[in-house]
């Protein structure tokens, strides 16, 4: 019986350390879990461990940051439509990163992105959005599996 206790607190740190994996299985389905997955498995990434709790985002904020970065195109001259996108983007508690655009290769980066010089724009993963529409930052924020809302965070990091 006294064995049983170093035995139990052995198994409760191993699954402490448990990576994380997603998968796409036979069916065509997106799979995460903290078991490895089975030998027909496709599209096989290992997420790692449990986030660390220090920073205060959530595990499925910290999951959706880094499969769909958040990135937001500014100039220094916008102001209201990039306020508002900001704002946005901090309500949600979403982190993200602010692009002023302050040379040509910047300018051709995000042409390169929506095909034309459209300020603010978005970039979530993959995914873009040329403009600010509410309605538009939050469908791209939701399928990434940003949370609604979260604790708000004071900005962006600019580059």
């Amino acid at each position: 019986m006294r064995y049983l206790l170093p035995l139990y607190l052995l198994l409760a740190a191993v699954g402490v350390q448990a990576d994380t994996y997603r998968w796409t299985d036979s069916g065509g389905r997106t799979v995460i879990s903290d078991t490895p997955p089975p030998g027909g498995a496709k599209s096989i990434a290992k997420l790692g461990g449990k986030p660390e709790a220090s920073d205060g985002l959530s595990f499925a904020t910290k999951r959706a940051m880094e499969l769909f970065p958040v990135t937001l195109y500014t100039t220094p001259d916008c102001v209201a439509e990039c306020k508002n996108a900001r704002d946005l983007l901090n309500g949600r508690g979403t982190p993200f990163t602010e692009k002023v655009l302050q040379t040509q290769e910047d300018i051709d980066e995000l042409k390169q992105l929506v095909g034309d010089l459209f300020l603010p724009s978005l970039k979530v993963g993959k995914q873009s959005f040329r403009g600010f529409e509410a309605g538009a930052y939050n469908n791209l924020l939701d399928l990434a599996g940003y949370p609604k809302s979260a604790a708000r965070i004071t900005g962006g990091d600019s580059k």
